[in-house]
């Protein structure tokens, strides 16, 4: 039998956040199990990206045996991962999530070094309203195993495409208030235009891929999924 597991959306979609399923095929055959499984879920699932046994899984066509483990990941904020490549870490000196509240001067001290002459910091703030509507609260659920190495990859990335940079990012998980801090981006380089360009990539990126789900929640006490969309 094997594990599935469903996140953020997905789980509320299945009616369920952990089951066992027969099935021995392809990840692309699961898929499809699935979305007859839970009626709920099937108008979603093109969307949803699969994980096998921890890993983001771009081949569908691999297999799936009674020993695999596979998560179902609801979209976060658009966008399809990059491949992936080796990068020296200390340009990525930190790349964390947690459920604690976010500290500015960490993660600036994190990039800040003597040949640094800028040094661009981008904090994401909970704000009280979405798209007209009002909000009380966010909640953030993240990845409890791949959230962090992807965004140590998205980091990683940057850096590359970003000569000369050093790049941070603390994402905040678990129940936030208004005013709260939700992520702390820095970079640093010997000039400007160059931290600029980091810090901006490396949100932009992050909010693209980093399994990690953002759910509003109204005054009246509604609450959603941002960035599901409609069923496909």
């Amino acid at each position: 039998m094997s594990r599935i597991r469903y996140h953020a959306a997905a789980r509320e979609l299945a009616g369920v956040a952990d089951e066992q399923v027969a099935h021995e095929g392809t990840l692309a055959e699961l898929r499809a199990l699935l979305a007859t499984r839970h009626p709920k879920l099937a108008p979603f699932m093109p969307r949803m990206r699969l994980a096998l046994d921890g890993e983001l899984a771009a081949d569908e066509g691999r297999t799936v045996d009674e020993r695999s483990e596979i998560d179902v990941l609801p979209p976060v904020a658009g966008g399809a991962p990059t491949e992936d490549e080796d990068e020296p870490r200390e340009a990525v000196p930190l790349a964390d999530v947690r459920d604690a509240p976010l500290s500015i001067d960490e993660v600036y001290r994190a990039v800040r070094h003597a040949g640094a002459g800028g040094v661009c910091l981008f904090v994401g703030v909970v704000r009280d309203h979405a798209e007209g509507k009002a909000v009380a609260r966010l909640e953030y659920e993240a990845h409890p195993t791949l959230a962090i190495p992807e965004l140590r990859r998205v980091l990683e990335q940057v850096v590359r495409e970003v000569p000369g940079t050093r790049v941070a990012a603390v994402h905040r998980a678990g129940a936030l208030a208004i005013g709260d801090l939700a992520v702390v981006v820095a970079a640093s380089a010997a000039h400007r235009a160059e931290a600029f360009a980091a810090c901006r990539l490396a949100i932009d990126r992050l909010k693209e891929t980093v399994p990690i789900w953002k759910k509003e929640h109204e005054p009246s006490g509604a609450a959603v999924w941002v960035n599901l969309g409609d069923p496909e």
